[in-house]
């Protein structure tokens, strides 16, 4: 299918497969005066195209970067809203990344300067968490976001439960692959409840070994977690391929789960590196971000 045909994704008539998606991407340039984000997200959109926001924390001590953005407390919330504005009215569709760092995070970004709440400890209470993205995703659709792009990459916090290099928990949420990728649907199922499942996508890295969230057999977990989300009937599967990797483990996770999957999840790789230019020829994705 040629990149520029339009694309329906769920309810979102899409103009066509390429750099229709702006992915999501930390700039380090967020304040509370956000008309420069304003801007900037402005001359990204095109009309019927998607752009996915930067990763946008959820609690305080959810962050570990300078001038990220946020969506946690009311003031974040009515902040963004002229942000999300100015993307509609350039007549695109608009998604917030709701993310949290876990334990790579640093005091400095902790309150009362707290070590980062570790999965592996007993501090990390499971409900706890997985009712922070539940309400980031509320408020999210509160700002006028057009859905939710779960950050299960990267290495934060739901990458560390699904990687066997960092997650060491000998209870439910380790050990087996179906134990390590509880978490992850344990949000995707109160964030789907809170606002549908048509507003959500998850994006994972499964061959991506950021602050040391590798994985001795990343294939598999990618596979698991890919038909462990059939179920939620999610808007797409957001798949992240790193440029020093080898292509044909994507293609081979992609072939795999669809091969295998049944029909009402449709697998969506929206590849934000430029390692895969023959990904729209093989019908391995459906869209190719840029």
């Amino acid at each position: 299918m040629p990149l520029l045909t339009p694309y329906q994704l769920g309810p979102f008539h899409l103009s066509h497969r390429s750099k229709l998606l702006q992915h999501p991407a930390t700039g380090f340039r967020f304040f509370l005066d956000l008309h420069h984000a304003a801007i900037y997200y402005a001359q990204r959109t095109t009309p019927d195209g998607l752009l996915i926001a930067e990763a946008t924390a959820i609690t305080e001590g959810g962050n570990g970067y300078p001038c990220t953005p946020g969506i946690w407390t009311r003031e974040q919330v009515e902040a963004w809203k002229p942000v999300v504005k100015a993307v509609h009215y350039k007549g695109g569709y608009f998604f917030c990344q709701i993310w949290h760092f876990g334990h790579v995070s640093h005091t400095a970004y902790q309150p009362i300067g707290a070590a980062p709440v570790s999965l592996t400890t007993k501090r990390f209470k499971h409900g706890q968490y997985v009712e922070l993205y539940c309400i980031g995703a509320h408020n999210a659709i509160d700002v006028g976001f057009d859905g939710v792009d779960i950050h299960g990459a990267h290495g934060y916090s739901i990458d560390q439960f699904l990687k066997d290099g960092v997650n060491d928990r000998s209870d439910k949420y380790g050990g087996s692959v179906e134990n390590r990728c509880r978490f992850a649907l344990e949000v995707t199922d109160v964030v789907t409840k809170e606002i549908g499942s048509w507003r959500v996508g998850i994006r994972i890295s499964p061959f991506a070994d950021y602050a040391d969230a590798s994985d001795s057999d990343p294939i598999t977990p990618g596979i698991q977690l890919a038909h462990a989300l059939n179920p939620f009937n999610l808007l797409y599967l957001h798949c992240v391929e790193p440029r020093m990797k080898s292509p044909g483990l994507l293609f081979m996770l992609l072939s795999r789960s669809t091969n295998r999957s049944p029909s009402t999840f449709k697998i969506l790789s929206l590849v934000t590196l430029t390692t895969l230019p023959w990904i729209d020829t093989n019908a391995a994705a459906d869209v190719k971000a840029t």
